[in-house]
């Protein structure tokens, strides 16, 4: 049986099987973490089904703060859309919160729709955990994984299937954190590089020295907590930051690979598959999108659906990160992002720079002539212009990752099973 053909039939019942009994067994310990957490910071705490996806029922329209930080540029400030003199209209519909499109050689931010908005981030947050610690742990080293490990991982957390008592090397933990944003392999890894306290202010310090000044590290793995954010514009950095390190572009551009199996595997390996949709072309998000690096993708029921994105074409590379549509159909982080990178793309040489993701870097006197709520297809692009979603087929592009090569699924056998089980975790 072929490499996909068992992804259709495999992958939704092994991984299953693999996580069932170990997320029985923590949820006790995992809840109780959450709950002592919250009540250590005063915040009351309302524990939802694991990170079921919003309805598309209307909601308030939210608005930005009325102070933004002015980091990279005036016009990375202001509220709504911006772009600079010169560019083609934006994309018709986006409702994502916040949004920034960046040129990954130059640093030139190129349009962008309230950057530094600290929202949450999910797990495009994992980004920072891997700048930091994803230098410092050889990829040959092993690990023996104790049960305490996981703790203080929050309830509902996505897994990729790592098992107590069983040793993994650091580079499978890593596909476990990029292709399934695994929060178990986040705390593993954590707990190698000193525990998840030290790592957290590890992130932090990062953080600032990468210039992100909107971050706020709570947890290494994104989930919900109190006061943790970030922005658009701070996640781009962590991408730009990341994509430097061979190993992160490399893990974040894998679509599918094996990960060691355990007892309910007989320690077979299983397939796993990259949770970025953008990157598989699985599930109705227009197939893979031509150049696609990848980057992360994230959700929980604070964050909303959150994504970073890297594509390249003609040798140059483009950054864009998306926050939180409020237009809530499955696929709408995904449309949007497409849309970004082929406006950004196609703005190419023709619009100046609104500002810049080189915080030490004067921004460009062309930012003055941003252009504020820019058009949008002939109309205002922001929460309150929301659009129907696009869909499409599914890529035959091959990726390899430690010696395995992995086809994309030439069919949708897989596809339910992957949805409903992001729509079940917080990723």
């Amino acid at each position: 049986m072929c490499f996909s053909d068992r992804v259709r039939k495999g992958l939704g019942t092994v991984v299953d099987v693999q996580l069932r009994d170990r997320v029985r067994s923590r949820t006790v310990r995992t809840v109780r973490g959450t709950v002592a957490t919250a009540a250590a910071t005063g915040v009351v705490l309302t524990l939802t089904a694991a990170g079921h996806a919003p309805s598309p029922r209307a909601s308030a329209v939210r608005q930005p703060p009325a102070q933004m930080s002015a980091v990279g540029g005036d016009a990375l400030g202001r509220p709504g859309p911006q772009a600079g003199a010169g560019a083609p209209a934006l994309p018709h519909g986006l409702s994502a919160l916040s949004w920034i499109v960046a040129d990954d050689d130059t640093g030139d931010v190129l349009a962008a729709q309230n950057p530094h908005w600290p929202l949450p981030p999910a797990s495009t947050l994992k980004t920072l955990f891997a700048d930091t610690v994803l230098p410092k742990l050889p990829a040959d080293e092993t690990h023996k994984v104790a049960e305490s490990d996981f703790d203080g991982m929050g309830a509902g957390s996505s897994e990729v299937g790592v098992v107590p008592g069983q040793t993994y090397a650091v580079a499978d933990l890593w596909l476990g954190v990029f292709l399934r944003s695994g929060n178990d392999a986040v705390h593993v890894l954590a707990a190698m590089n000193g525990g998840v306290a030290a790592t957290v202010q590890q992130m932090q310090a990062r953080a600032e020295t990468l210039g992100a000044k909107d971050t706020h590290v709570v947890s290494p793995d994104g989930y919900d907590m109190p006061g943790q954010v970030s922005s658009a514009y701070d996640l781009t950095l962590f991408a730009r930051d990341g994509l430097k390190n061979p190993a992160f572009a490399k893990y974040c551009d894998t679509a599918f690979a094996e990960f060691p199996g355990g007892p309910n595997t007989k320690g077979k390996p299983f397939q796993i598959a990259n949770t970025n949709r953008l990157l598989t072309g699985l599930d109705g998000v227009g197939g893979h999108y031509p150049g696609l690096i990848g980057v992360k993708n994230g959700y929980t029921t604070n964050a909303g659906n959150t994504l970073v994105e890297a594509a390249q074409r003609n040798g140059h590379t483009l950054l864009v990160t998306v926050m939180n549509p409020q237009n809530h159909e499955s696929d709408e982080v995904y449309r949007e992002a497409r849309a970004l990178l082929d406006w950004g793309f196609a703005a190419e040489g023709r619009t100046k720079p609104i500002g810049t993701l080189d915080a030490t870097k004067p921004a460009s006197s062309d930012a003055a002539s941003a252009s504020p709520h820019a058009e949008s297809g002939g109309t205002a692009a922001g929460p309150w212009s929301a659009s129907a979603s696009s869909s499409g087929g599914i890529s035959g592009t091959t990726y390899t990752v430690g010696g395995v090569a992995a086809a994309l699924l030439a069919g949708t056998g897989g596809v339910l099973f992957l949805r409903r089980r992001r729509r079940r975790r917080n990723v």
